[in-house]
């Protein structure tokens, strides 16, 4: 009574080339997962975090106040936390410079707040360049992998006296697995760094919209002294 060869049979009866492959295939899936599940709750507390603070900023309060609570919080300022505190930090240092015109202060305020706005994307932004890099290898690498050991299947068989079915079925259904694997790592980090990709992109829309109307409010707050 014959028994079919289980993939995990297949993959430890393979070649070492494509034993290989399908090692590096693994850890960047792995890899590739953990960066997903980083980055999925990342942002969605990223995006928690921006609908509390704008409840909070549009609520009517004083904007001194705000500002004295952030700068006694120990936990490290994030997101439009982080854009206002730079901002306004900037506004009341330059407003005790003698001789700064509206303008002066407008424009050093908005420079402070632009750099912080991107240093938070920038930190959304890391790893979606190893997300993109594994979904578009890893389909190659695969394709290595299956085509060396189609190579080596056909190599064997022409040592073989008696070629069937049944003899070249095991060597390429192993070597196939390459394939699927390098499928199986890409289709994920192809979808997460579309998905995650969007998401920043919305998350900076949302932090360059309040930036012009942070300073909207200052510009308003400054003509009416």
């Amino acid at each position: 009574m014959s028994t079919e060869p289980s993939v995990v049979h297949l993959i430890l009866g393979a070649s070492l080339p494509v034993q290989i492959v399908l090692l590096i295939l693994l850890v960047a899936s792995v890899a590739s997962w953990a960066l997903i599940f980083h980055k999925s709750s990342l942002l969605r507390a990223a995006r928690a975090r921006a609908k509390q603070f704008e409840e909070g900023f549009w609520s009517g309060g004083s904007l001194n106040d705000l500002y004295d609570r952030i700068s006694r919080d120990t936990r490290p300022r994030e997101g439009q936390e982080a854009i206002f505190e730079s901002g306004f930090r900037e506004f009341k240092r330059l407003r005790q410079v003698e001789g700064r015109s509206s303008v002066e202060l407008i424009e050093g305020v908005e420079r402070a707040m632009r750099v912080t706005l991107h240093r938070q994307i920038e930190r959304f932004e890391e790893g979606l360049p190893i997300l993109a890099t594994i979904g578009s290898v890893s389909p190659y690498i695969g394709l290595f992998g299956t085509v060396w050991g189609i190579m080596s299947a056909f190599m064997n068989l022409g040592n073989a006296q008696n070629a069937t079915l049944a003899t070249v079925a095991p060597p390429i259904a192993e070597a196939l697995i390459a394939t699927a694997m390098g499928l199986f790592a890409a289709i994920p980090a192809v979808v997460a760094y579309n998905r995650y990709s969007t998401q920043v992109d919305e998350l900076y829309g949302r932090y360059d919209r309040f930036t012009d109307e942070f300073l909207g409010l200052l510009q308003r707050q400054i003509g009416g002294q």
